[in-house]
């Protein structure tokens, strides 16, 4: 038996904070795959061209906290799961499954 989802309490609010949580997500995947890249430069081919690439990219996962911590506080998650998601941008490509996930339940939701 399926149960149907629920809608929000303030949908306005959740979907507000779903679009920027989906575009640093894209950001974060893409910046940790670039993050890779650089390690395996730096300590496979000893080349350190991508050397300046860590700082901006722990800049990026700030935000990426910031916007899933406003999109589940809006969505009223538990602090497991926010939590959770919140992981899934330090494990390379991880980060574009757990968004795409997200955002279909976040939408099956709002459109309940």
């Amino acid at each position: 038996m399926t149960t149907r989802p629920q809608p929000y309490d303030n949908p306005e609010t959740v979907r507000k904070a779903l679009t920027p949580f989906k575009v640093m997500a894209f950001v974060v995947g893409v910046g940790l795959l670039l993050l890779v890249l650089e390690m395996i430069l730096k300590y496979g081919f000893e080349n350190d061209v991508l050397d300046w690439w860590a700082m901006p990219h722990g800049f990026l996962y700030m935000i990426y906290i910031a916007c899933t911590a406003n999109l589940g506080f809006a969505a009223r998650w538990p602090l497991g799961k926010m939590v959770g998601v919140m992981l899934a941008g330090v494990v390379p490509l991880l980060s574009f499954w757990v968004e795409r996930k997200v955002a279909h339940e976040v939408d099956g939701r709002l459109a309940a």
